[in-house]
């Protein structure tokens, strides 16, 4: 492991999460972009309603969250592959090899996107151990106003917490207890620039505010990789989704 790498991993490990300002240069950015237009435009209307959400269930200009884009289109599937740098950044950051597990397209609509509660993703993923990450890439310029993300430094370390219904689309759960000394404490905000990327481990506490521009629009891109050493609670974690989608469908969300 070279000397960045071997620093990248001791971050990741010491404070849940690592930064990589132009991750992504303009030229890749301006490409998945347009690949994003593409897939939304012909693959998203033969996706499963599960896998697509909205602000409005009946207005599709409120787009707020895709789903497994990576296994729909080509494109999204190379970025995930084996030698790709999402997948080397996930190996080195959680120091073994990986698998990919999800790639996501997030939209805060201006003056409208809701607010992304606070939790950790390892509580979705039932996973031992839980030893996963996720990255988070910004398609545009992010500031404040527009819901950055913001983390819990340390929080990896301490386990799962206590988490309950969020009532919010794409982000079920939040945790109960949030807002004690050691998260006003630790916390850590990250304003972005297109093609910044962002990652944390499965047990990172993480939020984002909603977007409060009235004209900016704060779009992003996820990724979501587990350690090979992982084993996965299946059953559980398909009776979570089923009773998810299930609530979702009576209230008309999906």
């Amino acid at each position: 492991m070279s000397k960045h790498s071997q620093r990248l991993n001791h971050e990741f490990k010491l404070n849940g999460y690592v930064s990589l300002p132009g991750f992504f240069n303009a030229e890749e950015i301006a490409e998945i972009q347009e690949n994003k237009e593409r897939f939304i435009r012909d693959v998203v209307p033969t996706m499963p309603k599960t896998e697509v959400y909205y602000e409005d269930a009946k207005d599709p200009s409120t787009l707020k969250q895709l789903i497994q884009l990576w296994k729909h289109d080509d494109f999204f599937g190379s970025m995930m592959a084996e030698q790709s740098k999402l997948s080397t950044l996930s190996k080195i950051c959680l120091g073994e090899k990986t698998k990919p597990i999800n790639m996501q397209y997030f939209n805060k609509h201006a003056g409208g996107g809701q607010a992304t509660p606070p939790h950790q993703d390892g509580y979705f993923f039932h996973l031992t151990p839980n030893h996963a990450i996720t990255m988070w890439f910004a398609l545009e310029d992010v500031e404040p106003e527009q819901g950055c993300v913001n983390y819990v430094q340390g929080s990896n370390k301490y386990g799962l917490r206590a988490h309950g219904a969020s009532g919010v689309l794409g982000f079920s759960q939040s945790i109960l207890d949030f807002g004690i000394d050691f998260d006003r404490e630790n916390t850590v905000s990250f304003p972005c620039k297109a093609g910044d990327l962002i990652a944390h481990h499965s047990l990172t506490t993480h939020w984002a505010d909603g977007n409060s521009s009235k004209d900016k629009s704060r779009q992003a891109m996820g990724a979501i990789f587990y350690a090979e050493s992982c084993k996965e609670n299946s059953a559980a974690k398909k009776a979570y989704q089923a009773a998810l989608d299930a609530q979702l469908a009576a209230k008309g969300r999906i």
